[in-house]
């Protein structure tokens, strides 16, 4: 019967189980804890810490356990007879998980200097918001079915908003209009058709590896035009992956404070939606259908136009927020891209992409809210000599801008090797173009900022003595710098996680 708790057979109901039960647990129990010590600011930000650091744990945990015995799905609630809320550890999903609980961590250390640093308000409410964000992050990241993500993808969006809107000012309000707007009505009005058609279609909404809409297709159930409409449905419906033109919300996002900027661009909400895109290219359609089906071919033509426009766009941003913030667009889609190449290989370099780019644009946030902490600059163009005063977050930001464009050492390098070679392999020569002329963009939008940095002077009018900003936001800023680098050198975990996706390479 529907809704029906499933009590004595719960599925895996060992270690890896109650371990994921744990990572969803936690964080939401944490916001709890946060909100009952609101009155003491001190007791509250060590919860929040404490909070993220047992997360982090937990996903070592079962990372270490799948690694032992391999991935068991947990029945929470069958609400069909086929269907529940069932969660499930597998690669992909553990290594969002990985990437989202340690950076948890350095965005909850960078918070406390940021948002004390500025006095921002409602800073309660900030944590309390930030906590529950991250326990549906972890829903979403063990999911073990579309149904199952599709809730826990709303509930991060309802719990961001507050974030978005925190300032309350009016161009915050309209911003967070913007940002509801869109990833609701992509989600309702596309997604969630998207599921029914595949629940009426397959009969499950399972994550498979190999997919469940091949055996349809071969029975002759559907054909190739359908897959191509369902395509259409889940990337469209994903909103949260930001390909264009459901985008807009991105940028209207970045009137919130940098912490919760750097949660959209890298923690939870953006990764989210690549992640979730790369998920039913590999679990619900499969590499090998979609790659036999000229019907989806559309798919990559649209993410490299997202990668070059939105790398045209953020060229000619002063703000240095919406500058991120388009380049964040533009990056998202790499990811798609290299899931759209349908090679093995590239599918690999979708996985390290998520991330890579996450440590990367979360030091570039880092070192954007440092700035704007310390000198209030806000504009590229206000930047000038602004390395010689804040040497520690120029020299992360950086590090982060040669992740963005590919260079060693740094992880954005390993990622794109993966993309270009299955490209390469899969002779897609757009493919390969997109990456070479997006790489020669983001350079031309990064490598300005830092020469003007360290080798121009500051303006005649600029007579103050800026120092770094307060300590842990140089702390954050300088561990996802290194992260940066150390995942070139030791990238074994995320590429042992992405290697195993199901799909060979």
């Amino acid at each position: 019967m529907g809704g029906e708790f499933i009590t004595g057979e719960l599925i895996g109901v060992e270690s890896i189980g109650i371990a994921m039960l744990w990572a969803l647990l936690i964080p939401a129990a944490g916001s709890l804890v946060i909100a009952w010590l609101g009155r003491w600011p001190n007791l509250r930000e060590t919860v929040t810490l404490v909070t993220a650091g047992a997360l982090f744990i937990d996903v070592l945990w079962i990372v270490e356990l799948y690694s032992r015995n391999g991935g068991t799905a947990l029945t929470l609630w069958e609400i069909f007879p086929g269907l529940g809320l069932t969660f499930t550890a597998e690669p992909l999903g553990l290594l969002f998980a990985l990437v989202a609980s340690s950076l948890w961590i350095v965005n909850s250390i960078y918070s406390i200097g940021y948002m004390r640093g500025n006095g921002e308000q409602n800073q309660t409410r900030f944590y309390i918001c930030f906590a529950v964000a991250i326990a549906s992050t972890m829903w979403v990241a063990f999911a073990g079915n579309m149904l199952t993500l599709f809730i826990g993808y709303e509930v991060l969006t309802l719990s961001t908003y507050p974030l978005v809107t925190h300032s309350g000012k009016p161009e915050a309000i309209r911003g967070g209009r913007t940002y509801l707007g869109i990833l609701i009505s992509t989600s309702i009005g596309l997604l969630l058709l998207g599921l029914l058609m595949t629940w009426n279609i397959a009969g499950t909404l399972d994550f498979t590896p190999g997919g469940v809409l091949a055996a349809p297709l071969a029975a002759g159930a559907i054909g190739g035009p359908m897959i191509g409409l369902l395509l259409f449905l889940y990337v469209f419906g994903i909103g949260k992956a930001a390909l264009m033109p459901v985008h807009r919300w991105l940028p209207a996002a970045m009137v919130a404070p940098t912490p919760v900027s750097a949660l959209l661009h890298a923690v939870a909400v953006v990764k989210a939606g690549v992640f979730t895109v790369v998920k039913v290219i590999v679990y619900l359609f499969g590499v090998d259908l979609l790659a036999n089906t000229p019907e989806a071919n559309w798919l990559l033509y649209v993410a490299g136009f997202t990668i070059i426009a939105a790398s045209v766009i953020a060229l000619r941003q002063d703000n240095l927020k919406r500058r991120l913030a388009y380049s964040t667009v533009s990056q998202l889609s790499y990811v798609v891209m290299a899931a759209a190449i349908l090679a093995p290989i590239s599918v690999v370099g979708a996985a390290m992409h998520i991330a890579a780019h996450a440590f990367g644009k979360i030091t570039l946030f880092f070192a954007a809210g440092s700035i704007y902490t310390v000198a209030h600059k806000t504009e590229v163009s206000q930047l000038d000599g602004i390395g010689r005063r804040m040497p520690w977050t120029m020299g992360a930001f950086t590090v982060g801008a040669l992740s963005m464009i590919g260079v060693p050492p740094t992880v954005g390098f390993v990622s794109k090797w993966f993309i270009l070679q299955g490209a390469m392999q899969t002779e897609q020569f757009v493919a390969v173009a997109v990456v070479i002329v997006s790489t020669l963009l983001n350079a031309a939008y990064f490598l300005p900022i830092v020469h003007a940095a360290f080798f121009r002077p500051p303006p005649d009018d600029d007579h103050a003595e800026h120092g770094e900003a307060p300590l842990p936001i140089v702390i954050a800023l300088t561990v996802t710098a290194m992260g940066t680098i150390i995942l070139f050198f030791l990238p074994d975990l995320p590429l042992g996680l992405a290697r195993q996706l199901g799909i060979g390479g």
